[in-house]
């Protein structure tokens, strides 16, 4: 394992990825500096190195500022995501705004590397697969829409400062201590999984060694600055054969039920509008639903050419190492 003993920074630490994150840097020999609203995650993972925690939220720049002093590397992975009952301004607010301020104060800070995680989501509905860098997107929710504009203003800094920087949007990462993962894996364990539509839709999944490599080697491999690269798996499956290799990992016999398209559209938009009635998120929604109604896959050739990526595990080893490791801990 590489070791590269620098001073790193880590937002949304507290995050799936960003906690398999700090572990990394820690592992490579990293001084590690991991901040977000809620470090419960690192706490459970019980890490050793030299790994400073910071409870802060993103929004405070000044407090940010302070701890950029002699980072060597910036990771930015928080955003605003998961609040669906939210509006434009609140996702702007923090995906737009205070990712251009920790930008421009990562450049004054003499940062050398700064790498900005966003995600495959700014294409939006893709029309025509495999998608690229030189695909349109054409975000269509909030979040996406959010997260594009993010991009622009890390390149905004970029012409103004001369950050480097380098920009991944990964696909679906998915493996231990992913709360997604882990819902759709327990919920076909538990026989209550059901498809919607007929699960032909088609996804395009990374496991979260593979996206570390990503990270690792966006850090450290010459780039032209501002430069966007797709990170994704080695294979794509449909959600059919998502569930099936699930199915087979798990060693059980089931089928399950098939509910349509539009019955779960307009259920969705139910439960958000109560779950928006008494101020709470809703347990599934639209955004949600975008899993099993539209398909994703991905030209990697780009992260191949520029950063050397070769990603390693396919999704039914994935799938097998995350489904070993929720037995071990007896989430299943």
């Amino acid at each position: 394992m590489t070791t590269d003993r620098c001073k790193v920074l880590v937002t949304g630490a507290g995050g799936f990825v960003g906690s398999h994150l700090v572990r990394d840097r820690l592992a490579r020999g990293n001084a590690v500096i991991a901040t977000d609203v809620d470090l419960q995650r690192l706490e459970a993972l019980n890490l050793e190195g030299d790994l400073s925690r910071e409870r802060l939220d993103i929004l405070d720049s000044e407090r940010l500022s302070q701890l950029l002093n002699g980072v060597d590397t910036v990771f930015h992975l928080a955003a605003a995501h998961l609040d669906v009952l939210k509006g434009e301004d609140y996702f702007h607010e923090v995906n737009v705004d205070a990712t251009r301020m920790l930008a421009r104060r990562s450049a004054q800070a003499g940062v050398r590397r700064f790498v900005h995680c966003s995600t495959v989501g700014v294409y939006g509905p893709l029309e025509n697969l495999p998608a690229d860098e030189t695909t349109l997107p054409k975000p269509d929710i909030a979040y996406e829409r959010s997260k594009l504009e993010g991009e622009a203003a890390i390149r905004s800094v970029i012409e103004e400062t001369g950050l480097e920087a380098v920009i991944l949007r990964p696909a679906w990462v998915y493996g231990p201590l992913c709360p997604r993962t882990q819902k759709l894996i327990r919920t076909v364990a538990r026989k209550r999984f059901f498809f919607v539509g007929d699960g032909s839709n088609r996804r395009h999944p990374i496991y979260i060694t593979d996206m570390l490599e990503a990270f690792q080697l966006a850090a450290v491999q010459p780039a032209p600055s501002g430069e966007i690269v797709i990170i994704a798996g080695p294979d794509t499956v449909s959600v059919k054969e998502l569930i099936r290799l699930i199915i087979d990992e798990l060693g059980m016999g089931y089928a399950p039920p098939r509910l349509p398209t539009w019955f779960m559209g307009a259920a969705c938009l139910a439960v958000e509008k109560g779950a928006g009635l008494v101020g709470r998120e809703p347990p599934f929604s639209r955004r949600s639903l975008k899993f099993f109604s539209e398909s994703s896959a991905f030209n990697i050739a780009k992260a191949e050419q520029l950063l050397g990526f070769r990603p390693k595990v396919n999704t039914r080893e994935g799938l097998r190492l995350t489904i070993r490791e929720y037995s071990a801990q007896g989430i299943l």
